[in-house]
């Protein structure tokens, strides 16, 4: 029998494929960087927003959760003015899969009954704070969620590699482009699920493993990809907090177009789940500068593979809105992604620099590129 969230589904609720973003942001001193435990404080001080701002697993971060939309654009905006009302309490804000120079063990953990019982669970698996971005697509109906589900598995390293942001953790560099993503396959259920027949599939999988786990329902996986009953929604959670809006909006409006082209096409031959693994990987470690496996194990770069998702997606991103958006992902290739850029500002200015034109841009308008030659010019006098 399924459980109450998966029997009660809201699947068809909204219109259908819009989108709703969630960011989970570092709250820090604005000047010094320092990672603050202050989310409580941030929230009593925060005035009326139009969307959602919530305390998370770490005292040290807050989540600002979009309202549903028609497309990134409108999503993204909003994201902004969830920023700036942050902001406007006090508090630094950093986007980025993690914070390049906290401790091991200077997080705390928030006072709630679900954080509490997930740091009894995973224990020191949970000591470093990570940073994501998780994009819902709303889905008609259950069975078109599972379609999209298994479309968007083959898509994920791909993704990943596009979205990878944190190559510091601890004050040093870790060789990653994303040290979040291998800090997370310290806790259970994050990785990637096995594709799904149906819905009814999905229900029997998490009722045993809700079961298994001791937990009380679904929400407590941390797949990099999850059908999200109760909201109606088919949810990606594999990227890094993207420090730019403008990289934000155009990985979300990616996102958005993958999954309706997912909807609508037959399905595919599902990925092999050792190439799969392995993709997911060298996403991490490489970004947008890695070679990804193809069903047949062959190594193709992450420009090439970029190209062919978008000429794929070309006609839809004009109906969604998003191709000024997309247009941009070319440019975040280049420029190697949110790790690239950080290392480029570690190479002239050191760690420091890099915090402080995270916490820079990070409190920018959309638009703002995560590299500036100002920026950086600057950051070196201080």
């Amino acid at each position: 029998m399924a459980s109450k969230h998966e029997s009660e589904d809201r699947f068809g609720s909204g219109d259908p494929f819009s989108i709703g973003v969630e960011e989970e942001l570092f709250l820090v001193d604005p000047v010094t960087g320092a990672q603050t435990n202050t989310s409580k404080a941030v929230l009593a001080q925060l005035g009326e927003v139009d969307g959602q701002v919530e305390r998370e697993l770490h005292a040290c971060q807050v989540e600002l959760i979009t309202s549903v939309h028609p497309g990134a654009r409108q999503a993204v905006q909003q994201l902004a003015d969830l920023r700036r009302a942050v902001l406007q309490t006090g508090a630094g804000i950093l986007a980025s899969g993690t914070h390049p120079i906290a401790g091991e063990g200077e997080a705390a953990i928030t006072d709630k009954e679900r954080y509490a019982r997930i740091h009894h669970l995973l224990g020191d698996a949970v000591v470093t704070p990570i940073g994501g971005l998780h994009i819902h697509i709303g889905m008609p109906d259950a069975e078109t969620a599972i379609r999209v589900f298994n479309g968007l598995r083959r898509d994920l390293p791909l993704l990943q590699a596009l979205a990878a942001n944190s190559p510091f953790r601890h004050g040093r560099d870790t060789g990653l482009a994303s040290a979040r993503e291998v800090t997370l396959r310290g806790w259970p259920r994050s990785g990637v699920p096995r594709s799904l027949r149906d819905f009814a599939d999905f229900c029997e999988l998490s009722r045993l493993l809700t079961r298994a786990a001791d937990v009380p329902d679904y929400t407590w996986f941390w797949w990099k990809l999850r059908p999200h009953p109760r909201l109606g929604t088919v949810e990606i959670r594999a990227l890094d907090a993207q420090t730019s809006l403008a990289d934000t909006a155009a990985l979300v409006g990616l996102v958005h177009c993958l999954a309706v082209n997912a909807a609508e096409s037959q399905p595919c031959p599902e990925p092999r789940p050792e190439l799969l693994e392995e993709g997911m990987f060298r996403a991490a470690r490489f970004g947008v500068h890695g070679e990804l496996p193809d069903a047949r194990g062959r190594r193709r770069a992450v420009s090439e593979l970029l190209d062919e998702a978008l000429a794929n997606v070309g006609g839809r991103a004009r109906e969604l809105g998003c191709a000024d958006e997309l247009a941009r992902l070319g440019d975040l290739v280049k420029r190697g992604g949110g790790a690239g850029a950080q290392r480029a500002t570690y190479e002239i200015a050191g760690i420091n620099a890099v915090v402080r034109q995270l916490i820079e841009v990070t409190a920018a308008a959309p638009g703002r590129p995560l590299t500036s030659p100002r920026s950086v010019r600057a950051i070196s006098a201080q």
